[in-house]
């Protein structure tokens, strides 16, 4: 059996809400000054054995509670309860793995969707209630009441309600990641290894790992005191060492950057790049540790007839660059490179969309960005400089040849987008089989029909059959983990810049008021407040509104700086008016549309046409 659960701790209060994950079978166990179910919650716990149990959090919060409450035979009160829960948040602080109960020595399996997401990453870092306002739920509720309160029996009732609203909200969130669990069901399956709460960078690196050390290269060493993993560590990098022989340049900018490069010995990776541009053909090329990048600001390109735009992208760029260089860390030695290329063999043998294609995929991606982790296996710092330096020096390379045939667009990373005229295809054929020769790598053609670039990080490319590609501030389609506010503003302005409608007209009659709405987060030590009519009121630490006519003024207040005592006030969309709306039923103002008007408009005016 599967089910979805989540706990409350107060002083005097505790709660377990449960359901089913495929049906509407629900649990709830209360252990406070007005109920006691602790028999009734040690029985179902123990008939749990042998299923499993869904949560957010619950490998680091949950579990270890009802693990200590199983291990005490269910003989604990709603005070010792909550002096556990406490005791997990700040011991975290100091050790994340502190209170961790590993598989083998857990009663009940352990499904954490946190944990599979990667929200346990500080870059991805997302919280249940965030989750609530990107699935659009009627209700986005947050914690009724202070941790730490004494609960009265009107307020436990209240908080009762809260524990089954995060139960629904977790199984919802359940159902979208079904197909990653299934997934890593299956993975588990195949090599008998726990891969159930791996994200997929984890198991990116732990399935070459595997491979690795079936090819016979070993990964750790070991020793009394345990096991520690086996890596290269380095004083000093000489970049020069980084770079292909290969690599050469006409432009003088371009071999400005090479020299000063190739002169270069460093004792961290970190900042190796900072101010590094380069100024060819009207645009500046920035080298950074995220790769090469470079672009043109507020332009529109359409292809027709006479003209085509090319985007030219370097296939599986990081894993390519290592085979066809022979790139390995050190202490791994060429078996690195061996495994690469199976991995890679066996990938293209498996289908699109199955297990296996995902698991390789996964594996061949992984290991680069592992390479800088002082944790890792993979750790060797020369590695990744070889990398991103051999991708940077070889994307710089074919730019410069392209400026001679188009008008580059952009680059960004492992491609480069160029606005060129069909009747030079011919050269561009030339050039990228030359390119190609030389560096070892191969390049995938895609064919936009319309391109609009705000700047390197902003644009929308339409391809010849429709499809439309996205990034920065015209994304609407975002990840779980990134802010989804207000996307009426990037779902318009594609609409405007591709299909040439009015804005006015589109916004007004736009049908789904949901695409309005945005969300403020406030940290648990701060306070949101709205103010109207003079009068300021407590509002939820998240708070979904959009901005109406009418309504209050959002301000943000922040604990006193070290040494004051004043309580520091921030307004949030400043000199323009909200409604808070964490229940739909509470969107009743008008939506200000003059405020998402100029929001689209400036993601559309100014383009200058080509």
């Amino acid at each position: 059996m599967r089910v979805i659960f989540d706990l409350e701790t107060y002083p005097n209060f505790f709660s377990c809400a449960a359901t089913h994950a495929d049906g509407p079978l629900w649990w709830y166990f209360e252990i406070s000054d007005w109920r006691n179910d602790r028999e009734a919650l040690f029985a179902w716990l123990r008939d749990m054995l042998g299923g499993q149990m869904v949560g957010f959090n619950n490998l680091a919060f949950d579990y270890p509670i009802l693990h200590r409450f199983i291990g005490m035979g269910g003989k604990m009160t709603s005070h010792e309860l909550y002096a556990m829960a406490q005791h997990l948040i700040t011991s975290q602080d100091e050790d994340k793995f502190a209170n961790m109960i590993y598989p083998s020595d857990r009663y009940v399996a352990q499904i954490d969707l946190m944990k599979i997401m990667h929200f346990d990453n500080k870059a991805r870092m997302t919280s249940l209630k965030v989750l609530e306002f990107n699935m659009r739920l009627d209700s986005v509720e947050d914690l009724p009441f202070p941790v730490g309160s004494t609960l009265t029996e009107s307020q436990a009732a209240v908080v009762r309600r809260y524990n089954e609203h995060d139960v629904l909200a977790t199984k919802r969130f359940y159902e979208v990641c079904l197909p990653m669990i299934q997934f890593r069901e299956e993975l588990t399956a195949k090599h008998g290894k726990d891969f159930i709460n791996h994200n997929d960078v984890k198991i990116g690196k732990e399935i070459f790992q595997m491979s690795l050390e079936a090819a016979g290269v070993p990964c750790y060493v070991y020793g009394k005191a345990g096991r520690r993993p086996r890596q290269t560590l380095r004083a000093t990098i000489p970049l020069k060492a980084c770079i292909p022989e290969w690599v050469t340049f006409n432009d003088p900018e371009f071999k400005r950057v090479h020299q000063w490069l190739t002169s270069q010995v460093i004792t961290e990776t970190k900042g190796v790049f900072k101010d590094l541009v380069a100024h060819v053909s009207g645009l500046d090329f920035v080298f950074g540790t995220g790769g090469l990048h470079a672009s043109v600001d507020s332009r529109i390109y359409h292809a027709d007839e006479d003209m085509m735009i090319l985007d030219l992208d370097v296939t599986s760029m990081y894993p390519s660059i290592a085979i066809s260089q022979g790139y390995y860390p050190e202490h791994l030695g060429r078996g690195f490179v061996d495994t690469y290329i199976t991995l890679k063999e066996q990938r293209v043998k498996y289908p699109k969309g199955s297990a296996e294609n995902a698991m390789l995929k996964l594996a061949l991606n992984g290991v680069y960005g592992a390479s800088n982790d002082a944790y890792s296996v993979f750790f060797d710092p020369k590695f990744t400089m070889c990398v991103t330096l051999t991708g940077q020096m070889a994307l710089a390379m074919l730019a410069e040849k392209l400026t001679a045939v188009g008008e580059i667009i952009q680059v960004n990373t492992d491609g480069i987008t160029i606005y060129l005229p069909r009747k030079m295809l011919p050269q561009i054929d030339f050039i990228t089989y030359m390119w190609e020769e030389t560096t070892g790598l191969q390049l995938e053609r895609v064919e936009y029909k319309t391109m609009c670039v705000r700047d390197v990080n902003s644009y929308i490319a339409q391809k010849v059959n429709g499809e439309v590609k996205r990034k920065g501030a015209y994304e609407y389609a975002k990840e779980w983990h990134q802010d989804q506010s207000a996307l009426v503003v990037a779902k318009v302005a594609e609409k405007v810049l591709l299909e040439n409608v009015p804005i006015r007209e589109t916004l007004l009659t736009w049908p789904d008021k949901m695409d309005f709405m945005s969300r403020i987060r406030v940290p648990r030590s701060s306070r949101l407040v709205g103010i109207e009519n003079g009068t300021e009121y407590q509002l939820p630490n998240l708070t979904r509104y959009y901005v109406s006519k009418g309504g209050c003024e959002l301000n943000k207040l922040m604990p006193p700086l070290k040494g004051k005592t004043d309580w520091r006030r921030f307004k949030v969309e400043a000199d323009l008016t909200a409604c808070p709306c964490n229940h739909v039923k509470d969107a009743v103002l008008p939506i200000d549309y003059e405020y998402y008007i100029r929001e689209i408009e400036k993601l559309t005016l100014g383009m200058r046409g080509k």
